[in-house]
């Protein structure tokens, strides 16, 4: 019975670059932090914010900090020690937190898209559709699912035995790295199971914020003026950015060709998008949301310059 694993994503990686790498991704972790607070602190202080698109803003910003501080911290960690290993709770408990936190990042991504569907096809009944209460219900859902998500892919994973190797070719907890090392008949059936689960829900996710976005551009183009074409895809620009760029990654990660070789070229894609993708997020949300970027503007002016308010 394996009681711990040895984590091997950095082992073959070259040792004078990881320095390097480990700098830029503390800093970009460092940033992901404080950009993600910065906006809940501004969508809470200002009254003007207190919508259902950007309540959605905060609890996406939170499930982005708890995603990345679930991860991170131990890669850079690793990153800097030859000596890397994890105990079996401890690898349970980081696969059950990010699949938890990155399920909930989904589902709220998909939650956002079906704010824009409603407020841009049906703003007559934007107030009673997406009402306070409907909205906190939304969000309790999107977080639930995901932690079912987390607790139901860890829960089938770490029921398996571990009988042989326990070295994870990985610099995480990686499920599909972890289901190579187990024994028994049914691992074949189980990983296909999880990679059935996972893969459907995510494109689940993404199938309905596609669809939501087809009824948005069809309603978008019954507009008659240019500028309020513009001014009304001005609202969705930001979040649909995030979706490519969240989509787009994990797609160039897992569906790109494996070579015999390519391992230390997996393990720097991995950690990228780990880091870079919620680095990414809050400089979307701030430069291309008009009406957070001022208000953050306003909330740094009030701060710092309160003789000039």
């Amino acid at each position: 019975m394996v009681t711990e694993f040895i984590l091997v994503g950095f082992s073959n990686f070259p040792r004078h670059l990881l320095p390097a790498f480990f700098l830029l991704y503390l800093l970009m972790y460092l940033f992901t932090l404080l950009g993600n607070l910065l906006i809940m602190a501004t969508v809470w202080s200002e009254r003007s914010l207190h919508t259902p698109m950007y309540l959605f803003l905060c609890a996406l910003s939170t499930s982005e900090i708890l995603f990345t501080v679930a991860i991170t911290p131990r890669m850079l960690v690793d990153m800097l020690f030859t000596h890397r290993t994890i105990t079996w709770t401890a690898c349970a408990s980081q696969m059950f937190f990010s699949f938890t936190f990155g399920f909930t990042h989904s589902f709220l991504l998909m939650i956002m898209g079906y704010d824009r569907y409603v407020a841009i096809c049906h703003p007559l009944r934007y107030n009673v559709l997406m009402n306070p209460r409907g909205c906190a219900r939304l969000v309790s859902w999107s977080w639930a699912g995901g932690s079912i998500m987390g607790m139901m892919v860890t829960l089938i994973v770490f029921h398996l035995t571990f009988c042989g190797s326990n070295v994870i070719h990985h610099f995480a907890c990686h499920v599909l790295s972890l289901l190579k090392l187990a024994c028994g008949k049914e691992t074949s059936s189980v990983t296909l199971g999880v990679i059935l689960v996972c893969v459907s829900a995510l494109m689940g996710c993404l199938f309905l914020i596609v669809l939501s976005y087809v009824f948005i551009v069809a309603a978008i183009l019954r507009i008659p003026s240019a500028e309020g074409r513009h001014k009304t895809f001005s609202t969705c620009v930001s979040h649909l950015t995030v979706v490519i760029v969240h989509y787009g990654f994990a797609s160039i990660i897992y569906l790109k060709p494996k070579g015999p070789h390519s391992m230390d070229s997996n393990t720097l894609m991995a950690t990228t998008y780990i880091v870079f993708t919620p680095f990414l997020s809050p400089i979307i949300f701030s430069l291309r949301n008009k009406e957070l970027k001022n208000a953050i503007k306003k909330s740094f002016q009030r701060k710092f310059s309160p003789l000039s308010s």
